[in-house]
């Protein structure tokens, strides 16, 4: 059952791509393609840590008038992997719709099974007005190396005010997950406050720094995320 709804999930999203590719096809001259990478002290993704130490992660991204998509790692110097492809289709009024494939390098790329499978799909809904957006994601698939349970929820919103902005999300699943008990209920997993700045090396060139206060109410744990991104 699992299977036929990863399927039609994705034959649902492969069909909007089709259909919007065909609503810029003449517009190349809009697109753009970037490649770079973020340094950051430490990992943390929805509240939870990933890996150990500092982590590296590279991006390579095309964008054009209606479609943005790309692929985006994420390393450290302690084995852990991950390399995620992903796509974002814009719609009117501020609203999108896209697909991210998390996967795991350490396990095998073709397995899709939900014992031990290293990709979890997930379905990614977003609406932004000004300084305020909210997101919401949906795991369709149940994979055991990658950790997902499958119907996995996350709900995100967030409010920037300049350089400064505040988030605030709660999902289940392996949001929520307790390895010892087994219970992911839906909870509040990651609120903070982040800021932005670029900080200028010279009259041409500057760096994007970011930084994070990250408090996660299920876990009880707080993170802070210091990183910068070349490109």
């Amino acid at each position: 059952m699992r299977q036929k709804i990863l399927f039609s999930g994705c034959k649902i999203m492969f069909l909007l791509l089709i259909s919007t590719y065909k609503g810029f096809s003449q517009e190349e001259n809009e697109s753009k393609l970037v490649a770079g990478a973020d340094f950051y002290n430490a990992y943390i993704f929805r509240g939870t840590s990933y890996g150990t130490g500092p982590a590296v992660q590279p991006t390579i991204k095309y964008t054009s008038r209606l479609l943005t998509a790309g692929a985006w790692g994420s390393f450290d110097f302690n084995g852990y992997k991950e390399a995620d492809l992903w796509f974002t289709i814009s719609l009117p009024k501020g609203f999108s719709v896209g697909l991210t494939d998390y996967y795991y390098p350490a396990y095998d790329y073709f397995d899709v099974s939900s014992e031990t499978g290293s990709h979890a799909f997930e379905i990614n809904a977003a609406f932004s007005l000004k300084s305020f957006s909210l997101s919401g994601n949906y795991i369709i698939n149940k994979a055991g190396n990658a950790g997902s349970e499958g119907s996995d929820v996350y709900l995100e919103a967030s409010y920037s005010a300049g350089s400064l902005y505040l988030f605030l999300g709660a999902g289940n699943g392996w949001h929520t997950l307790n390895t010892e008990s087994g219970s992911d209920k839906f909870n509040l997993c990651n609120a903070g406050i982040g800021v932005n700045k670029a900080v200028k090396i010279n009259d041409n060139f500057s760096v994007p720094v970011t930084g994070k206060i990250i408090f996660n109410p299920d876990a009880r744990k707080m993170f802070l995320a210091v990183g910068f991104t070349l490109q």
